[in-house]
């Protein structure tokens, strides 16, 4: 009982004794709807602390366009600095998850122009090439972890999005493809490198990269490349809803630590992993939300964080 006494004289008051229940949930509701604004994203605020960003261009089977690749970086820069945000679920509204690449709207991106040399072509190209690999880095990058909802077609850079996510369901109907060598190139933008990490089977990434068959949720689920299959669309995004529910509600010190550190797990030794999360948490085990925890755990209560 001393030790509960002392762990809330720390934290009680820590706020000037303004933070209330209904105060800390206002101000998780508080996010801007000026904050978030897009041509091909609508992002919303479903749950306390969970962003939703949907890809919204049902008309035309949610395809990738110029602003969509721009306008992902946009929204995931500005997601990693959210302090209202801890978790985010990405979907795709109308029947599709996506198609891909909006072929049509970025031909003039591959097209060089007629006077350049071999050098400024190349040029060019490899600028566009490493703009659109950021589109999807930087969901890696973003320290909230971001779950995948996915259903009916999965298709090309849709592949490329959804193994930069962290966690990826679907829906009963839905299939993936790794679609680009049916339109003459290698996926440039992410599947090549991650696919083969995410499902751990070389041999599999190969043959859907070498082929551009098509994936069905079963298949997905056995190698791993989802992790839980849903009936329909509505139940994998209340799904995911629910996972990112529960993730927003842990310390977002501990669970922001985490999806970093095995991002750089993932990338380096063991050796070199332990190295970086001790780094990290000779700073981070000095938060207060080790305590925090500790005494919710005593009182078997829900702890409370501060945002982040």
């Amino acid at each position: 009982m001393l030790f509960l006494r002392v762990v809330k004289r720390l934290f009680v008051g820590n706020d000037g004794g303004t933070s209330t229940p209904y105060l800390r949930w206002a101000s998780a509701r508080a996010m801007s709807s000026t904050s978030y604004q897009y041509e091909t994203l609508n992002v919303s605020q479903p749950r306390d602390y969970v962003l939703q960003v949907e890809l919204n261009r049902p008309d035309k089977r949610n395809a990738m366009n110029k602003a969509f690749w721009r306008e992902m970086v946009e929204c995931f820069t500005k997601v990693a600095v959210d302090p209202d945000c801890r978790a985010v679920v990405f979907s795709g509204a109308g029947k599709i998850f996506t198609a891909g690449l909006d072929v049509m709207d970025s031909a003039d991106m591959f097209t060089p122009h007629p006077d350049d040399d071999a050098a400024r072509k190349a040029k060019r190209l490899i600028d566009v090439v490493t703009r659109y690999q950021e589109t999807f880095t930087v969901i890696e990058k973003c320290p909230k972890p971001v779950i995948a909802a996915v259903h009916n077609a999965c298709v090309g850079g849709g592949m490329d999005l959804i193994t930069a996510c962290d966690i990826r369901y679907c829906s009963e109907d839905a299939w993936f493809q790794v679609k680009e060598v049916d339109i003459g190139l290698a996926a440039d933008v992410g599947t090549l490198q991650r696919l083969p990490k995410v499902v751990g089977n070389d041999s599999l990434a190969r043959e859907l990269a070498y082929t551009a068959r098509k994936m069905m949720a079963d298949e997905a689920l056995r190698c791993g490349l989802v992790s839980r299959i849903f009936a329909d669309r509505e139940s994998t995004i209340t799904g995911a809803l629910d996972t990112a529910s529960l993730i927003a509600s842990k310390s977002p010190v501990a669970v922001q630590g985490s999806k970093v550190s095995m991002v750089y797990s993932r990338d380096h030794s063991v050796p070199e992993g332990l190295q970086h999360v001790a780094i990290w948490n000779q700073c981070m085990l000095q938060s207060d939300d080790l305590m925090k925890a500790a005494m919710a755990a005593m009182e078997k209560k829900t702890a409370t964080f501060s945002k982040l």
